[in-house]
């Protein structure tokens, strides 16, 4: 089984749609930095490369998606398998990257039409799905309302991403500060070894010279 890996930056972004190729059974990855607490909304869909049209078809019936989540500390969040086209939730518990990968999981029958897929792919970040929440929501509270809400939501999303940006500076800053230090130490004990050995040649030839009753 191939696995590659898509190396995507979505900082500071609440929606990322994009699509990619993949054989079937290949597996595909990307990596998604992400703040601590944080909501995150994916939605796929698949399509078939048909070798008679020459082109993809719409749908892709008897294709399923498995979807996986997992940190850097091997720390699966979401393992599941779904449909030719779903949508997959998850929370972060701790801030830092995170890699999303897809596997299509085709049968023999199907996998005899054509290995090619267009997988399309919508990350959202910190966002709920509005619209299915108005549907459920609209006997309860105003939509406005529930606008409103999910504008707050973002301002909240908006103000952690933030202070994950914030602490990001800082490690670096130090890490920064402490390669300065250690570079510095190791140029200062660079100096007194030449200096050492500077004065054990000069001690040397001395004693050389001295030896050879040249001085």
């Amino acid at each position: 089984m191939q696995i590659q890996t898509i190396l995507l930056c979505f900082s500071f972004s609440f929606s990322a749609a994009f699509y990619f190729h993949a054989g079937e059974r290949e597996e595909r990855c990307i990596i998604e930095d992400i703040p601590s607490d944080t909501l995150i909304t994916g939605t796929f869909k698949v399509q078939q490369w048909d070798i008679v049209r020459h082109d993809f078809l719409e749908s892709a019936p008897g294709l399923g998606m498995f979807v996986t989540v997992t940190t850097y500390n091997d720390e699966v969040l979401l393992s599941k398998l779904y449909g030719a086209q779903g949508t997959f939730y998850f929370t972060s518990h701790s801030s830092g990257e995170h890699i999303i990968c897809l596997e299509s999981n085709s049968t023999q029958f199907v996998s005899f039409g054509g290995s090619k897929l267009r997988i399309h792919l919508d990350i959202r970040v910190g966002e709920h799905d509005l619209d299915a929440a108005i549907v459920q929501a609209k006997d309860k509270v105003n939509e406005v309302t529930f606008k409103l809400q999910h504008l707050i939501e973002q301002v909240e999303q908006i103000l952690k991403e933030q202070d994950y940006q914030r602490d990001r500076e800082e490690n670096f800053r130090i890490t920064s500060e402490d390669t300065n230090r250690n570079v510095l130490w190791w140029a200062f004990a660079q100096i007194l070894i030449f200096i050492s050995v500077g004065i054990f040649q000069m001690k040397h030839l001395k004693d050389f010279f001295i030896a050879k009753k040249l001085v």
